[in-house]
């Protein structure tokens, strides 16, 4: 027994990288914890990405989005989209040269440092575990829409809303999250043909909205196009841009891909041109079908567009389905994600060995899930939404941010490493990435900014006092050699 080494000073901890060959090694090594199993091709892991993104940003954020920027809510999905777009490109490099799980908390670590990386963790936690329990609260409202359509009733407040905004306990909530669980204990081959079929589902609901709702369209609902001006456009753009989680989620999957460095980078690009096509197209059906002032206070916003729209209730209904249906693939894909992160910073010894170990029979992260599911299951039945969602979309730009700062730093680190895609114009895509994320950044609500600090120091302090001494870089030092890789 040699004993635990004494605590590395702050600036070794600073300087640590994990090596490229290092992550790429560890995909092929079986551990103590055990491995995970690559068994997703390009169209499933595609869907993954569409499942974790569409849903949150139009099923639930209009209702917010809307009121902030009026008609101009078209440009904040499309300048959400043009951001996710520079960043995605980012990703899929990155993707291609390190295909592990862990996504932008890799992808810091071996191109930062462990010390960014560390943060960049936390920031992925909270843009996970923080977005699903958003996700989690909307459900309920949609389902009272279907029970509404179904049986002319809904469910009391005070079990299908959270404290704050009329209830108790968010019942529907702890409910989706259980499903979720139970499916992605069961196999993450199983999880992701159950999100491919809803994902194809909502799709189709998606089109029937945009074909039905611009029947009625009114050029004269967007003749007043940004009342509150470009700043409102921006902050609306601010809200909105959690809901591209599903790009980070890509990148989870890495090490359950069949082929992952041909794949990521398609899955990757062809998620978002299909997420950021829909969003814009339904955006200006529902702000053409229905004055924007109307949106504010709406539970279940383009369900009620069909509503009047129609006259009828059953368009509204099968909206309503799709959305219960669309916000379930997207908790779904959320809590796959944060698992797939926990087991690489505990695997990394940033996080306790609980988080990294695996079930035998299905080679998935078993404990680590229940353990997610919990949390989440509490943050939705208790926490109101309006407080969730700017909240994650911090932690979200500021990954996309890091991962473009990686693509740079990696290159010239390590020209020569393998890619199975580079990013065009570089370095004009990773700058203009950056650019645009400290651009939102900047737009949101100064209380998300002391949320965010405290969340940081949180995490700060758990790595001062726990993950400097854990980490593996630290117990087997030849291993995290801090010079740069020759390739």
């Amino acid at each position: 027994m040699t004993g635990t080494p004494p605590p590395p000073p702050l600036r070794t901890a600073l300087m640590r990288r994990k090596p490229v060959a290092a992550f790429v090694a560890e995909t092929g090594a079986k551990s103590d914890g055990g491995e995970l199993k690559r068994s997703m091709g390009v169209f499933q892991l595609t869907m993954l990405g569409v499942g974790a993104t569409i849903g949150t940003g139009i099923f639930i954020v209009m209702n917010s989005a809307v009121p902030k920027a009026g008609p101009g809510v078209i440009l904040s999905f499309a300048i959400a989209g043009i951001t996710a777009a520079l960043t995605a490109l980012c990703y899929a490099e990155l993707a291609s040269t390190i295909p592990v799980s862990g996504s932008s908390y890799s992808y810091a670590y071996a191109t930062l440092g462990e010390i960014v990386a560390y943060g960049v963790g936390w920031c992925l936690l909270l843009e996970y575990g923080v977005s699903a329990g958003a996700i989690v609260v909307g459900w309920g409202q949609y389902l009272n829409e279907v029970f509404l359509d179904l049986f002319g009733f809904q469910l009391p407040d005070a079990i299908s809303q959270p404290p704050g905004e009329g209830g108790i306990v968010n019942i529907p909530a702890i409910v989706l999250v259980a499903l979720c669980v139970i499916l992605l204990v069961r196999g993450s081959r199983e999880s992701a043909l159950v999100n491919t079929i809803m994902v194809l589902i909502k799709i189709a609901i998606l089109v029937l909205f945009i074909l039905i709702a611009i029947s009625a369209f009114n050029s004269a609902n967007l003749a007043d196009f940004a009342p509150f001006g470009v700043a409102g456009i921006g902050a609306a753009a601010a809200t909105i841009f959690f809901s591209f989680i599903g790009i980070d989620a890509v990148s989870t999957a890495g090490e359950e891909v069949k082929d992952p460095q041909r794949n990521l980078p398609r899955a990757i690009v062809a998620a978002l041109l299909i997420v950021s096509t829909l969003y814009v197209l339904v955006a200006l059906a529902a702000i053409g079908a229905q004055q924007w002032q109307l949106f504010e206070g709406q539970e279940a916003g383009l369900a009620d567009i069909l509503r009047d729209v129609t006259g009828t209730g059953w368009p509204s209904l099968v909206l309503s389905l799709g959305a219960v249906l669309s916000l379930f693939s997207v908790t779904l894909v959320v809590i796959y994600g944060q698992t797939r992160i926990l087991f690489a910073m505990s695997r990394d010894g940033m996080l306790p060995e609980t988080f990294h170990k695996v079930n035998a029979r299905t080679l998935t992260p078993v404990r680590n899930t229940l353990i997610v599911g919990l949390f989440i299951a509490l943050l939705g039945a208790f926490v109101p939404l309006s407080t969730l969602t700017d909240l994650t979309s911090m932690g979200t730009l500021v990954a996309f941010a890091v991962v473009s700062i990686g693509v740079m730093v990696l290159r010239r680190r390590q020209p020569d490493a393998k890619r199975g895609f580079s990013v065009p114009l570089f370095p004009v895509i990773p700058l203009l990435s950056v650019a645009a994320c400290v651009y939102l950044i900047v737009l949101l609500p100064w209380e998300t900014f002391l949320l965010f600090a405290l969340w940081l120091l949180i995490a700060f302090t758990f790595y001062y006092f726990y993950s400097r001494t854990h980490s593996r870089l630290a117990v087997e030092p030849a291993v995290g050699s801090s010079g740069d890789e020759k390739s």
